[in-house]
């Protein structure tokens, strides 16, 4: 305790599921357990550029900058560049670490955490517009929030298992 008050260490998961709840409405937020290991997934996961637009539809590509700011050791901080498939461009400012990367526009917050969990990985991911009146737009959408969760679930671990081999000759 620091000062009198209790503190807690959250996981990177746990991190990322109290800023799904800390939000107006219903953002999409999913959690799985993935039978790969972290390492493994955290390889895909952490490949912002290589990797995002196969696992994000509607996304053609991802660029990560140097690091934000002046000066070297950031503490994971990048920058990155999303642009869709009709062209729309989005900066986003970047928090990746291991197990952890925060990404945050103007109009998009983005999310993915993993911890290890007995010999799988526990991952998370999260997304909430970030303009006015996007809460009751999120919660409108909640069925269709949730199953695009899992489809990004779905296509995350089907890229693990082919990069790391499982997948070949499927």
């Amino acid at each position: 305790m620091a000062d009198g008050w209790p503190t807690v260490d959250l996981d990177p998961v746990r991190r990322l599921r109290v800023l799904a709840a800390a939000g107006a409405g219903r953002p999409l937020f999913a959690e799985r357990r993935l039978a790969a290991g972290f390492d493994e997934v955290w390889a895909v996961a952490s490949d912002l550029s290589g990797e995002l637009p196969g696992l994000v539809s509607g996304l053609r590509s991802f660029e990560v900058g140097p690091e934000a700011g002046p000066g070297p050791g950031r503490d994971g901080r990048l920058e990155g560049l999303a642009v869709s498939v009709v062209g729309h461009r989005e900066r986003f400012e970047i928090v990746l670490r291991d197990g952890w990367c925060l990404m945050q526009s103007r109009a998009l917050l983005g999310g993915m955490a993993a911890v290890p969990e007995g010999t799988g990985t526990r991952f998370a991911l999260l997304a909430r517009l970030r303009v006015p009146g996007a809460g009751p737009v999120q919660h409108l959408l909640g069925g269709l929030t949730e199953r695009r969760g899992e489809v990004l679930l779905d296509r995350l671990e089907r890229r693990v298992a082919e990069r790391s081999g499982a997948g070949a000759g499927q």
